[in-house]
């Protein structure tokens, strides 16, 4: 929603600040040094990246149209799942949930909580690490290590993107040049020719350089840093599973594996303990 507005107060005051100096909006309706612009931008990711981080950027971009999934009331869904699962393992053994790592989709204890459920990579996460503390023979140190390096791997695919996109922001102010000069050598053709054809063919020269440097810093840009802002918000809803599943692993108990992952939540979106234990305590545990 703030990227919305963002974009409609970027929009507005260059375009307000233009026209309050008396600037004709028709002279910055240059649809060829548009398409050159964009054409070479979108050309210089297709040659410099692969199709997944081509298709990353494409996603990452219409991602910004929506709010974070990462709120307090998501973050409160998620420690009550997480209380759900320590306190059935708890009651049960970490042998009855191997049914329930095994088909996630159709467990109880994981199926009520959709949110969850519908973020095949985290209930990946989730099963794989429990799966591996159920077989036996592997430490709390070595589980917690897989589960870093699996979050790296996966920080690192998702932080391709951004670099591609910022390459590109970095790209424009040139491409936009190279708009200009073209319009440059149009103009140089034109010379002889009525003054007013070769102000206007002028005017679109300037138009190449403004659009690109306008489309860097005021689009391409901020767009890469909302997309960098979002990765991190994942990893560290990523590093919220690990804090509380490492701690249960290592023999916490159900409410203080939960506490240790309520206290890895960044604090603009942490739920207090109260909170928390309330929601856990609504509902209950398995």
């Amino acid at each position: 929603m703030f990227a919305i507005v963002g974009i409609v107060v970027v929009i507005g005051s260059v375009a307000g600040g233009y026209l309050l100096s008396h600037g004709n909006m028709k002279v910055l309706f240059q649809p060829y040094e548009l398409l050159i612009i964009i054409g070479a931008a979108m050309g210089t990711l297709l040659i410099a990246n692969p199709l997944p981080v081509v298709m990353g950027v494409a996603r990452g971009a219409m991602g910004i149209l929506k709010s974070s999934p990462y709120s307090k009331a998501f973050y409160l869904e998620q420690l009550k799942m997480l209380n759900d699962i320590f306190n059935y393992a708890r009651k049960n053994g970490l042998v009855k949930l191997e049914v329930d790592v095994e088909e996630p989709e159709k467990s109880q204890l994981f199926t009520k909580y959709p949110k969850f459920i519908n973020d095949h990579h985290a209930v990946q996460f989730v099963c794989d690490t429990l799966r591996m503390s159920i077989s036996g023979g592997v430490g709390h140190f070595e589980i917690d290590q897989m589960m870093e390096m699996d979050m790296e791997i996966k920080h690192h695919e998702n932080t391709a993107p951004v670099v591609a996109l910022n390459t590109v922001s970095d790209a424009l102010p040139g491409l936009g040049i190279v708009a200009a000069v073209l319009g440059i050598v149009i103009t140089m053709g034109a010379l002889g020719g009525p003054p007013e054809e070769i102000g206007h063919h002028v005017a679109a020269s300037l138009v190449g350089t403004f659009l690109g440097i306008l489309m860097s810093y005021g689009f391409f840009g901020p767009i890469a840093g909302n997309m960098a802002k979002a990765n991190d918000a994942e990893k560290e809803y990523y590093n919220f599973l690990r804090i509380g599943l490492i701690s249960f692993i290592r023999g916490s108990a159900p409410i203080l594996a939960v506490e240790f992952a309520r206290r890895s939540i960044p604090a603009h979106e942490r739920p207090t303990f109260r909170e928390m234990e309330k929601t856990c305590k609504g509902g209950g545990g398995a």
